[in-house]
């Protein structure tokens, strides 16, 4: 074959052979920092961190009462308000001791 290109196959034109701009990416939303520009802390930013406080706190203190050390603490509170209860009463008792002749 010679160097001569075949005359079935047209050349593509200048205006075809161009790649067409590819589609320009939709605009980014911003991201969301927590903070106004003027670096302020959104509403949504301290309500979100205080939740987040809030349930590690509700967790640690369900694991701590789940412990053999935590319901060992739970005991020893309750001994001690049932000790006050009988404090208080004797307390109660000798401050106004006419009250029990009358019943």
């Amino acid at each position: 074959m010679s160097g001569i290109p075949d005359e079935s196959t047209p050349e593509p034109d200048s205006a075809e052979a161009a790649p067409s701009p590819a589609p320009a990416p939709p605009p980014a939303e911003p991201v969301d920092t927590g903070y106004t520009p003027g670096g302020v802390p959104t509403f949504d930013s301290v309500r979100e961190k205080i939740e987040s406080r809030y349930g590690t706190a509700i967790g640690a203190a369900e694991l701590d009462a789940e412990s053999p050390e935590g319901r060992t603490v739970e005991e020893q509170y309750d001994a001690r308000q049932r000790a006050a209860a009988e404090r208080l009463a004797e307390i109660r008792k000798s401050m106004h001791p006419e009250q029990d002749d009358a019943q």
